[in-house]
């Protein structure tokens, strides 16, 4: 149909539609219902009005509704058909609790009211917002404008002409639509993420709308978003924000953050060029990389692509929630982002992930996403509070991926036997349920390599291979079993937002007792057990009596106040 001079539904291959099934116009009076659409729609008639028959459509059981064309067509229960401003349809129109599909594809601009989406995730349905489902078209149409602005000094100065211009373009196509579609993977996945994140997160992402409102960025009642009273009612029901809620709270975590880190340095870092080559396709990069560095929205288009990148990694109430914890400014997180994303190579891991589309459960695959994203949300707050950010990133960077690749290419040979044990378990664990062994090793080592760059920061004290240093320090943790503490602390439910921070803070304090600890056993000279247990013959009967006590604590059920109180004791036990 694309292809025709002109088209419409009547030009479309009939034999392709189902037995029984057609293409009737809405203008018919009458629609003759064959056994097939009686049977799939739940009509009782041998012949039925075109309403009769699209209201039916809209409640059929069915695995997808998708729309795609102009016209609002559901409502939610409480609402007017004159609210959802669409008279032409008003007669087809039906209520979100009328629904009887699983999931919406949104295909078509406001398919659905917003009150509409919400009561039909409440009731169950997968659901986006057309935002959200449409935003495909909006992104390919930027990167078409950005190419041809790229593309005009070349064409202007005779270097390009027009048709070798429209060759190249048409080049691309693929490779656009590729990096398109990528970005909308994304998008869709940071969705995902938060609601399976659930209540653990609804303090910050209150946090995220009172901030707006503060700053005169947000109005909730406009967007539908839930008020301060609500948010305490639906946390009473353990009820989290929706994924069409969570849609707009992304989009406005986006909008925020690129206004407010274009009016900073942060776009100007040398080391933030290379998002250019993530955001144009590589034959651009290759052959015009000149006219990319003088690109007159270079600025823009390095601050949309990180701001991209943080959002859809670490989900609309990660600026909020990196503020909080550590007083850092909003350029401070991207950079702590960059490092984090880098130094680990996430999207590399990321895009193994994305590999086992279709091939593992989504639950499964949602689970190794989460465990990246755990690993960069802990990793950002590290290094706003450990790293020097002010020398650029490309130094930062270069010096963690170091430390953190040297300490992975260690971890078969430096963690103690129950720890190697358990990382052991989860690779067989992983493979079994059809992940490739790469990524299943790398999966299950995720929770050691969070400690790679507390071990590179003390093997740089205390001048000590990073070899060593490692050792060392999983021989500390596992004397004190901080991991058995450290998987407990990550189950303990805090819906709270203070109740959150403290969680939080307790286990950076946690992590800081376990450096200092470990750098001080590395100064005898000896690593692993062997200065482990020098360690020990020095500081006397003081190591034993704390241990018992942590012990005691990983022992009988970890809370929030017993992980305080444990680091608290290694904290003292740490001082110098």
């Amino acid at each position: 149909l694309f292809a025709l001079p002109r088209s419409s539904w009547q030009d479309y291959d009939k034999a392709l539609i189902s037995r029984g099934g057609g293409v009737f116009p809405r203008t018919l009076k009458e629609i003759p219902v064959s056994p097939e659409m009686r049977a799939v729609l739940g009509l009782d008639e041998q012949r039925a009005t075109p309403q009769q028959v699209m209201r039916a459509i809209l409640k059929a059981p069915a695995d997808l509704l998708f729309f795609g064309g102009i016209g609002t067509y559901v409502r939610a229960s409480d609402e007017s058909d004159e609210a959802a401003g669409d008279r032409a349809n008003d007669a087809v129109r039906i209520a979100a609790a009328e629904l009887g599909c699983k999931v919406i594809g949104e295909g078509a601009n406001l398919g659905m009211t917003q009150r509409g989406r919400i009561e039909a995730a409440l009731r169950g349905v997968r659901l986006n917002t057309d935002a959200i489902d449409n935003s495909a078209g909006v992104n390919t149409s930027d990167v078409e404008v950005n190419i041809k602005i790229a593309l005009s000094g070349p064409l202007r100065s005779g270097a390009l002409a027009l048709e070798a211009r429209n060759g190249l373009l048409a080049a691309m196509t693929d490779e656009v639509a590729r990096l398109v579609l990528r970005n909308n993977y994304q998008q869709t996945l940071a969705l995902s993420l938060a609601e399976r994140r659930g209540l653990d997160d609804l303090g910050f992402q209150q946090r995220l709308m009172q901030t707006l409102e503060r700053r005169g960025l947000l109005d909730r009642a406009v967007e539908l978003l839930p008020d301060d009273m609500a948010l305490t009612e639906r946390r009473r029901r353990a009820q989290p924000l929706t994924r069409p809620e969570l849609a707009v709270l992304l989009a406005y975590a986006k909008l925020t953050l690129f206004g407010d880190i274009l009016e900073t340095e942060i776009p100007d870092d040398p080391y933030l060029r290379r998002e250019l080559g993530r955001y144009f396709p590589a034959l651009l990069c290759e052959r015009f990389a000149q006219e990319l560095d003088r690109h007159r929205l270079r600025r823009e288009i390095i601050a949309t692509h990180i701001v991209n990148s943080l959002v859809n990694r670490g989900g609309p109430s990660v600026l909020t929630r990196m503020m909080d914890e550590t007083g850092a400014p909003a350029p401070a997180v991207v950079g702590a982002f960059v490092a984090v994303r880098d130094g680990y190579d996430m999207p590399a891991l990321n895009a193994q992930i994305d590999a086992l589309d279709a091939k593992v459960p989504g639950a499964l695959q949602l689970e190794l996403y989460a465990a990246v994203q755990d690993l960069l949300l802990d990793r950002i707050v590290w290094f706003l509070r450990n790293a020097d950010l002010s020398s650029g990133l490309s130094e930062i960077v270069d010096r963690y991926a170091r430390a953190i690749a040297e300490v992975e290419a260690a971890l078969a040979t430096v963690l103690p036997a129950a720890a190697a044990r358990q990382r052991a378990a989860r690779v067989e664990e992983l493979m079994k349920a059809g992940v490739p062994e790469p990524l299943a090793v790398k999966a299950a080592s995720l929770p050691a390599l969070a400690a790679a760059t507390d071990i590179a920061l003390v093997a740089d004290k205390t001048q000590r291979a990073i070899a060593d240093a490692a050792a060392t320090y999983f021989a500390a943790r596992d004397f004190f079993r901080i991991d058995h503490i450290a998987a407990a602390a990550g189950r303990i439910a805090a819906a709270d937002y203070f109740d959150r921070l403290a969680l939080d803070r307790a286990r950076d304090e946690l992590g800081e007792a376990m450096r200092r600890l470990t750098a001080e056993m590395l100064l005898g000279g000896q690593s692993a057990k062997e200065a482990l247990a020098a360690w020990i013959a020095r500081r006397g009967g003081e190591v034993e009596r704390i241990r018992t006590a942590v012990h005691e604590i990983a022992d009988t059920g970890l809370s929030l106040s017993k992980l305080a109180v444990a680091a608290s004791l290694l904290r003292d036990l740490a001082k110098p």
